[in-house]
């Protein structure tokens, strides 16, 4: 009988952006994948999946339906390993595998990003910090993906089996690489933009968190030293209106360019030449790894996902998040603008950081930790099978 895996997740668009190639790594190895998300993508390298109403929000009534439901797929199907992400997914897949873990299911939980850190709120870390110490106690292994979240829960000894780091869900550096100078030449000349602009990048979700409205106002800063910046933005969402409409009461409407949802952001950012961000909150952003393996240098807003991966003055600058920072943030996007030779400086630099956050790293890092917690059949003095976990 083969060995089944769980994973679970709010929504099933996070395993096709994110997982992947993990779901492949127990295909070739013989494992039975199944997926349990609200949706209906028809996922690769799956067995089985199942459309649960998971709800973003705890507050939500469909989370009870969602847990009873997980918890049915769970005592049924008998996983070796269960392994949730974000932060429903999480709570849910915790709970309803309970009972299971008595009977020798694994329980691996992925932090995307604690909603508590230093910094947040008062009420973040009410709200979701007794959620996720108390959770620690059915997870045999919690996984966080930035060096902060790990000293967190080390440090507030969160009752998990086992805490781990991995570099975030890895960069595809085959996909996400560079263009040499003629090639980028070549892709700009393509484009409808001018050889003399200064394209700076962003892909992100037009929502509060994101904070487009910084970066529109930092350029037209910018925009009045004479910079000749364009800020390309890539996403949709509720905010993206209001965004539109900043940009024409500030003058730059004409610099900037609403992409909307785009499936080519690796063919995108090798003809760019600065990637920007200005979120509030990140865990450890694939925007920012995908820019640093095409060589662009950033521009981010200081969390603590954007310094693990921004290292000031080396690869680019850090600007605090909040109101008033406009100004800080154009000098930066006016310095970058004038100097080709910085930007090139930068950019290998963030090659050079980028090679640790390869996705070939990242799915070794895991592989090793799936390894740790595999039930391996061996037979008994009986010639039964009988089961040995690894810890």
């Amino acid at each position: 009988m083969s060995r089944k895996v769980l994973f679970c997740a709010t929504v099933d668009f996070h395993f096709r952006a994110f997982h992947l190639p993990v779901m492949e790594w127990f295909k070739q190895r013989g494992w039975e994948v199944h997926v349990a998300a609200r949706g209906e993508l028809d996922l690769p390298f799956t067995d089985r999946k199942f459309n649960i109403p998971i709800e973003r929000s705890p507050l939500r009534g469909g989370n009870w339906a969602a847990y009873r439901e997980l918890k049915e797929i769970i005592r049924t199907n008998d996983y070796d390993l269960v392994h949730a992400h974000t932060p429903m997914g999480g709570v849910l897949a915790r709970l309803a595998a309970a009972g299971s873990r008595k009977k020798g299911t694994r329980m691996l939980y992925t932090a995307h990003g604690f909603h508590f850190c230093k910094g947040s709120s008062l009420a973040s870390w009410l709200l979701y910090y007794p959620v996720e110490r108390g959770l620690s106690r059915l997870t045999d292994c919690l996984i966080t993906i930035n060096e902060e979240d790990y000293r967190l829960a080390a440090g507030r000894r969160f009752k998990a089996g086992r805490i781990e780091h991995v570099h975030g869900v890895g960069v595809d550096t085959d996909k996400f690489r560079p263009a040499a100078p003629a090639e980028k030449l070549r892709l700009r000349q393509q484009s409808p933009y001018a050889a003399e602009d200064v394209l700076m990048f962003y892909a992100g979700e037009f929502n509060g968190n994101k904070n487009h409205q910084l970066l529109i106002r930092a350029l037209a800063r910018a925009q009045d030293q004479g910079a000749a910046i364009r800020l390309l933005l890539a996403g949709e969402g509720p905010l993206q209106e209001q965004c539109r409409q900043l940009a024409a009461e500030l003058g730059v409407a004409g610099r900037v360019e609403f992409l909307g949802y785009r499936r080519d952001i690796d063919r995108l950012l090798p003809l760019c030449d600065a990637a920007v961000s200005s979120s509030l909150r990140e865990g450890l952003p694939v925007n920012i790894m995908e820019a640093m393996a095409c060589g662009l240098p950033i521009i981010a807003t200081r969390n603590r996902g954007h310094a693990e991966l921004v290292k000031p003055g080396e690869n680019g600058y850090l600007v605090e998040p909040g109101p008033g920072q406009e100004d800080r943030l154009a000098e930066y996007m006016f310095e970058l603008s004038l100097s080709a030779g910085l930007r090139s400086l930068m950019g290998n630099k963030s090659l050079e950081l980028i090679q640790t956050y390869q996705l070939k790293s990242v799915v070794r890092e895991l592989s090793s930790i799936y390894i740790g917690h595999m039930r391996e059949e061996e037979s008994d003095e009986t010639g039964n099978q009988r089961y040995r976990a690894h810890i």
